[in-house]
């Protein structure tokens, strides 16, 4: 019996062992990316990295310039098809397109880091603390970062989904997907297809850019709290939600066909309606003799009617405003009325816009004069929801319909269906068109002649006439000559200019003080004032038609011109998404002035005490930002940076609402100052200044972190510390949070505000770790690091004790 047992043995090892060698030669050959490797944007010899197949390549991908604002050539790092024509795109790091000579390198230290050309870090691969050892692409179009020669994934590109669904890919919950703008350009669209935390998959409309849910247009209607779902695409090429490891409802309703014969995909499209495709694999085309087998090809639509899911109360519908939809084979075509024309020709979803003034009821407008006006018709046609009056009964017919609005200067279009009139007001949302629609749209516009009877145009042609005879002039010659003499010492002059200040270090540029003297108007329009100085707006010649903010520093320490220089050339070497860019500086005579780029929603302290207060999940998502740039100064930048003036009102918001810190790296030149400023204070929780200012201890980046504390308390409760401490409070504002916090009566930090209501559970965590952040004792503060962890949920958030800064004094 034993000697059977152990030829059992030896044979089930003999049978056994070729597969586990297998697996082990598998995953070591998975590793084909190793540490130092770099990939270039641009040229002729940088070949992508392929999947050991060559059905998946990694790189750069040239985008159209339709897609971007200017005529730079930018790329996209990608991963695509790379065995058929069109070499499809199912991947994109699309919030970072470069130009060329821009690298993405996996770097000796194991981090996977993407490089502009000026060799400044744009964008970095989030594996926390952990180091690759080496990367792959594979087969499957997952690009993963590996640490060890195993299947321990660190990162991978299917857990950063763009767009795109592959077969082996999971969508777990919270998860989405986010169309593109339009076919050519990558940056998010206003479409998503959401693995909700309920369990329900939806698509939906969002706004931009807070990404906020419009509305839902189409559901799975799986709702289940409290049981882990996932969207599944499996690699028979089926669609499918999982609860449980049980097929809970089938997305795909067409088989797709074998992963032999056919590549397949799912993408939600810029459109809005989520595509199942298929192609023929090359062999496969050849050998069926089909000479058109290799295109992509649609399986199935989500919804089947794009233009009639999409119309909600409030956004634009499938096709934007001012638009109607007509759905052709499952596609939305979006089309303009006549009299208006695509807002982007290139993207026709994204709606259009009137060739003539809107009406305003001005006495000179068109729509005053009613000779100047006609309406165009367009049948089975309407805009449901912008209505703003009804008319009915029998005596209501087309041309009274049209009288309506004609009469009516704030009428833009009417919609007549037998004794009913609508008026409907701009911007016209949700149209479509479709035969079932028995109704007709009235589209009120100026007539064509009306610009030739304005006496605006008439001013036109007066001044046409003029320009016309003072070209047939000789004087003009004359004149022509002299500007160009002009323009051409002008150019030499600048040449000159640029080759003085050449000391631009790691891509700040080094301006005089007249040109930004020029650039701000003689610095007219001032954006606000702070502790280190003035700020104004302004625009550069060398960066024209975009603003930036120049400040002007009036307090500084006299130190000399290679101290100044050496300081901003710290801070030009400090690059984040959560920190505001320094794009030049002047140190000419007593002149010390910065260049940064302009946020166009000003500051945190407008956005948080404004009349509306942001929304929960927006505010949440500012507080992680603040965090994650204050973390990189700390820790991850060249020469680690205190910051000492942390504070809403040195928070700038970007377009995107993207919180930015600005002013660091400026501590050095206004050292004394600040530490003279923070000893007057009476009630350190008045403002933001720790403990250690008022002791005169020694300053260290624990300062930083007790400031964040008192900004996260006021980012929850939407107060200003400063103001709550003016008013008729005897407290200030830790110790009423405390207070609340204490006796279990969090919901008074956030009354009047349904959407933190709904998540107390997160509001109480904020508050424990605003609570940490502002011990008394430094060594009690976590560091910025730990903090950004305890709000993205990484380490548990123990009860802290109470802060006792000034309750003892």
């Amino acid at each position: 019996m034993i000697y059977q047992a152990a030829k059992f043995r030896l044979i089930f090892f003999i049978l056994v062992f070729p597969l586990l060698l297998s697996i082990l030669v598998a995953g070591q050959s998975d590793c084909r990316i190793n540490l130092g490797r770099v990939l270039s944007a641009g040229g002729n010899n940088n070949p992508p990295w392929l999947s050991p197949s060559g059905e998946f390549a990694f790189g750069f991908r040239p985008l159209s310039r339709s897609s971007s604002d200017n005529n730079e050539d930018l790329f996209l790092l990608s991963i695509w098809f790379d065995k058929v024509p069109e070499q499809t795109i199912v991947w994109s790091n699309n919030d970072h397109p470069v130009e060329e000579g821009s690298r993405i390198q996996l770097t000796n230290e194991g981090e996977f880091i993407l490089y502009n050309s000026q060799g400044h870090e744009v964008w970095k691969a989030e594996t926390g603390s952990q180091r690759s050892t080496c990367a792959a692409m594979l087969d499957s179009g997952n690009f993963v970062l590996i640490n060890g020669n195993s299947s321990n994934y660190m990162w991978e590109s299917f857990n950063m989904p763009t767009d795109t669904f592959l077969p082996g890919q999971r969508l777990r919950m919270g998860g989405r997907f986010t169309s593109r703008l339009s076919e050519t350009d990558y940056a998010d669209g206003r479409f998503q297809l959401r693995m909700q935390r309920d369990g329900n998959l939806v698509l939906c409309t969002i706004f931009l850019p807070t990404e906020d849910v419009n509305e839902r247009y189409w559901a799975s209607e799986t709702i289940r709290n409290n049981s882990d779902t996932e969207l599944v695409f499996d690699e028979a090429g089926f669609i499918y939600l999982e609860r449980g490891n049980e097929n809970i409802f089938n997305v795909t309703k067409k088989y797709l066909g074998s992963r032999q014969e056919f590549y397949y995909f799912a993408r939600i499209d810029f459109d809005g309606v989520f595509r199942h495709y298929n192609r023929p694999r090359r062999q496969y085309a050849l050998d069926a003799g089909s000479t058109c087998g290799s295109d992509w090809r649609i399986a199935q639509t989500t919804p089947e009617d794009i233009c009639t899911a999409v119309m909600r109360d409030i956004g634009s519908g499938a096709c934007g405003y001012n638009s109607y939809c007509v759905n052709s084979n499952g596609r939305p075509n979006c089309l303009c009325p006549e009299g208006y024309s695509p807002v982007d020709p290139l993207a026709l979803h994204r709606g259009c816009r009137p060739n003539f003034e809107i009406p305003s009821c001005q006495q000179n407008g068109w729509e005053s004069n009613l000779e100047f006006v006609e309406f165009k018709e367009l049948n089975n046609t309407d805009w449901p929801l912008t209505d703003y009056e009804l008319q009915t009964g029998p005596g209501i017919d087309k041309e009274r319909c049209k009288e309506f609005c004609l009469l009516d200067c704030f009428c833009a279009a009417a919609i007549y269906n037998g004794n009913s009139c609508w008026k409907k007001k701009f911007p016209l949302s949700n149209g479509r068109q479709s035969g079932d629609l028995n109704r007709i749209a009235l589209i009120k516009v100026p007539k064509n002649n009306v610009t030739s009877n304005c006496p605006k145009a008439k001013d036109r042609s007066t001044l046409v006439l003029v320009i016309s005879v003072f070209l047939g002039s000789s004087l003009f010659l004359n004149l022509l000559l002299l500007i160009a003499i002009a323009v051409a010492i002008f150019v030499v002059y600048q040449r000159k200019l640029m080759n003085l200040q050449s000391a631009d270090t790691y891509g700040v540029r080094r301006y005089t003080y007249k040109e930004l003297h020029e650039a701000t108007d003689g610095f007219r329009q001032q954006l606000g004032r702070g502790s280190f100085g003035t700020v104004y707006k302004g625009v550069l010649t060398s960066i024209p038609k975009k603003y930036v903010a120049i400040k002007k520093l009036d307090k500084f320490e006299k130190e000399g011109e290679k101290e100044f220089t050496a300081e901003v050339s710290a801070i030009g070497r400090t690059h984040h998404k959560n920190l505001v860019t320094l794009l030049g500086y002047c140190d000419e005579g007593n002149h010390r002035l910065l260049v940064y780029e302009y946020m166009s929603n000003g500051s945190l302290s407008g956005l948080l005490f404004g009349i509306s207060r942001p929304r929960w999940n927006q505010r949440k998502q500012i507080v992680l930002g603040i965090a994650s740039g204050l973390t990189y100064l700390h820790e991850e930048c060249s020469s680690h940076i205190i910051h000492c003036d942390v504070k809403p009102q040195n928070i700038l918001l970007d377009e995107s609402l993207t919180p930015k810190i600005s002013d660091f790296g400026l501590a050095k030149l206004l050292l004394s100052e600040q530490s003279r400023a923070a000893r007057t204070h009476i009630r350190g929780t008045v403002g933001y200044f720790a403990p250690e200012w008022f002791r005169k201890a020694s300053i260290t980046v624990k300062v930083d972190v007790y400031s964040f504390g008192v900004v996260l308390l006021e980012t929850i409760c939407c107060m200003s510390s400063v103001e709550f401490a003016m008013g008729d409070q005897e407290e200030a504002l830790i110790d009423w949070v405390y207070d609340c916090y204490s006796k279990k009566k969090l919901n008074m930090l956030v009354e009047n505000d349904e959407e933190a209501k709904n998540d107390m559970g997160s509001v109480e965590k904020l508050v424990m770790v605003a609570i940490w952040c502002i011990q008394e004792d430094p060594s009690l503060r976590p560091s910025m690091k730990r903090v950004t962890q305890m709000l993205e949920g990484v380490v548990e958030v123990s009860v802290p004790p109470r802060p006792s800064v000034f309750s003892s004094s």
